[in-house]
Order: structure tokens, then C-alpha cells, then sequence
């Protein structure tokens, strides 16, 4: 039960750490864009990158948008990437910088980048050390919506000159979406209970001003904690909401189900919990409108 609440609290300070920071920077309804040499006054210092055949040199620092730099037709320009960039398989082949919170900075200048690709993860005094050393640092982050991911889309696809594929990128997740709005148009929604953390550290949700309540809403599912702010949710307040469906990650499945305090869940009982590749969830990108169909598919099997 320790090593579960360990990785949950693990979990939840990652998730609290990224929307903080975003939830601070939301000053503006686009994604927002750094490129600068001087992080601490975020003074603007514009520099073109040579438009090579390779591109330019990048390390990555989030993993979303290294999901999104191969997406993009531009996994070649990354010669770095942090530890948790994990997707897509090929990436592990591109040296590792560290973890995000505590990167190698000599390594990563020794890497002699044209820009770090940074997001909502990457720690402030971190970026101004790179900065202090002459690597420019681009924080690249998007608002708590998928208008917001679109946006970013687009912004990393002019910043490393693949317009063309961000464009393409952004219509197919439109795309998607629309198809799922389509098919369970009409259709009554489930009451869903999103899981993120449980156990003796408390109970950890998607509250109704979230990015995971979001994707719930365009799956078409009545997130039962859409009242709540924040993460944190009571037990009493689970039972009170008597969900239809769980959703957690997919390592967690089988321990939340046989936990002595939640097993008597009616959607438990059901056997309606459902696991899910977290990443699709909690990394901002491209992949969330996979995401989106996933959960109308657990919602509603009947439509697909």
C-alpha cells in the first residue's frame, strides 16, 4: 500500500506541478511562446534559426512535444531529450538529458543546441542557468483547453518551419472529435469518475477546471467531480456522485479494484473501471483526441 501511495503522490505532484504553472501563465487566449536568453525578465530576443536541409538542433525537453516533434516529420532535429521522453519507441534511440526537473545542463550544452524545447514542466531557475550560458530556451505551453493544443500545434510547426504538417495534424484532430460529437450525439451521458490519486494520501480527480475535464466533456461523459476545483475530492463526495464509470490509469486498475474502501463502489461491483494509457490524458498534444475517442468508446460501445 506504501509503494501505491508513493507512485500516486508521485503522480499528483507531477499533475499539480503542470497545470500550476499553466494556470499562472494564462495571460493571453493563445499558446503561449518564449524564445529568450534572459528567462528571468522573459526579454525577447528573436533568433532565426538556419533553415537547413536537417533543421534546426533541438533538445527536448517535454516530452509532449517530443510526441509532437515527430509528428511533425521533425524527429531528426532532436539531439537530446529528457528522461521521460518516451514516445514515440524511436526517441529512446536520441541521447538523454536527464529528468526534467533536474537536467544535465553541461551535457545539454555540450550538445550545442540551437534551441531547448521546453513546457509546462520545465523549472524556471533551470532555464535561466541555460540562458546565463547562451542556449536559448523556447517554453512553448498551451491554455487548459484543446483550442489551446491546437494553437501549440501550430506555433512549434512555424517555429521549425513544418506549417504544412502542423496544419494536417490539427485538421485530423478536429477531425476526430467532430466524428465522436457525431456518433453520440443524443446519447444519455454516464456519470465518470476520472481517478488520478487514492488511497491514505486522500482521493485525487479531474475537477471541472481541468484539461482531463475537458476531453471527459467532448467524450460525452458527466464528470462528477465538474464542481470541484482543483484536484481534490472527499470519499463521501465519490459516493454522493455514484459513478457509472471509473477511469484510471491502467497500472492501477487492479489495486484500486480490490482496495478494501472502494470496492463496494457500484461501478466497481459492475465491473464498469476502466484503465487507460495515462500520456493520452495528462501530456498535452496531439494525442488527445485519441484520447477523446477512447473514452466515447468506454462510454458508449454501443456507437462504435
Amino acid at each position: 500500500m506504501k509503494k501505491c501511495f508513493k507512485r500516486v503522490m508521485a503522480l499528483l505532484m507531477t499533475l499539480l506541478l503542470s497545470f500550476a504553472f499553466v494556470a499562472c501563465q494564462k495571460s493571453s487566449p493563445n499558446a503561449q511562446f518564449n524564445n529568450d536568453t534572459n528567462s528571468e525578465t522573459g526579454s525577447d530576443v528573436t533568433s532565426d534559426v538556419d533553415s537547413e536541409a536537417d533543421g534546426p538542433r533541438i533538445v527536448s525537453c517535454a516530452p509532449n512535444l517530443t510526441e509532437l516533434m515527430y509528428r511533425l516529420d521533425a524527429g531528426a532535429m532532436l539531439v537530446g531529450r529528457s528522461d521521460y521522453c518516451d514516445y514515440p519507441q524511436e526517441v529512446s534511440s536520441v541521447e538523454s538529458v536527464g529528468t526534467i526537473y533536474s537536467p544535465d545542463i553541461e551535457k545539454i550544452v555540450e550538445l550545442k543546441p540551437d534551441f531547448v524545447l521546453t513546457s509546462t514542466h520545465f523549472d524556471e531557475e533551470n532555464a535561466k542557468k541555460l540562458s546565463d550560458l547562451g542556449v536559448n530556451v523556447v517554453s512553448l505551453y498551451d491554455e487548459n483547453n484543446v483550442e489551446g493544443v491546437y494553437t501549440m500545434i501550430m506555433t512549434l510547426g512555424e517555429k521549425i518551419d513544418r506549417i504544412s504538417q502542423a496544419t494536417e495534424c490539427v485538421d485530423e484532430m478536429k477531425k476526430q472529435i467532430s466524428t465522436v460529437s457525431e456518433k453520440i450525439a443524443g446519447l444519455d451521458a454516464p456519470k465518470v469518475y476520472y481517478v488520478i490519486g487514492y488511497g491514505e494520501g486522500g482521493d485525487y480527480t479531474a475537477g471541472g477546471d481541468t484539461f482531463i475535464h475537458g476531453l471527459i466533456e467532448l467524450a460525452g461523459g458527466d464528470n462528477i467531480a465538474k464542481n470541484v476545483s482543483g484536484w481534490n475530492i472527499t470519499f463521501e463526495e465519490i459516493i454522493q456522485g455514484d459513478p457509472d464509470i471509473i477511469v484510471l490509469p491502467e497500472e492501477e486498475k487492479t489495486a484500486f479494484m480490490e482496495s478494501k474502501q472502494y470496492k463496494n463502489l457500484r461501478a466497481v461491483q459492475e465491473g464498469k473501471v476502466y484503465g487507460v494509457d495515462r500520456n493520452l490524458f495528462e501530456r498535452q498534444g496531439y494525442r488527445n483526441a485519441a484520447a477523446v475517442e477512447e473514452l466515447a468508446k468506454i462510454f458508449y460501445p454501443e456507437a462504435f
